[in-house]
């Protein structure tokens, strides 16, 4: 490695200058809930493009990725088996379509929300 040379000044100046990028979407707690299922249903009913959405997308990718990463064929069973090519937005439809035919489940939408989304999606997915 060569040794670290100072910036000329007028690149520092210039970098100093560069507006501070700030956050886009601002998300309150008060906003999102995710302590039931039923909070999940909400959240990922939201309209396209606002936090929720993104909390949601954020949401089902995380709990896919954990799913995926903890199971694999030799020491823990797939729970869910979703083919090559499938989205975090059909996730999210299979996930509210389910929702949709349980809603008036009080014990499953009470669950632990990465519960209810695991149900929903080995519902639409299932390994044979």
């Amino acid at each position: 490695m060569g040794t670290l040379r100072p910036l000329p000044l007028l690149s520092a100046i210039l970098l100093l200058s560069l507006p501070v990028a700030t956050p886009v979407l601002a998300v309150t707690s008060d906003d999102l809930r995710f302590d039931t299922t039923e909070d999940l249903v909400a959240v990922c009913s939201a309209p396209a493009a606002s936090n929720a959405q993104l909390a949601c997308t954020g949401f089902i990718e995380a709990t896919v990725q954990y799913h995926d990463e903890v199971s694999d064929q030799k020491h823990l069973k797939r729970l869910i088996c979703y083919p090559s090519g499938t989205s975090i937005e059909d996730g999210r439809l299979a996930f509210l379509s389910w929702a949709a035919v349980h809603k008036d489940d009080a014990k499953l939408m009470g669950e632990q929300p990465v519960v209810g989304l695991v149900r929903a999606l080995a519902d639409a997915y299932p390994c044979r």
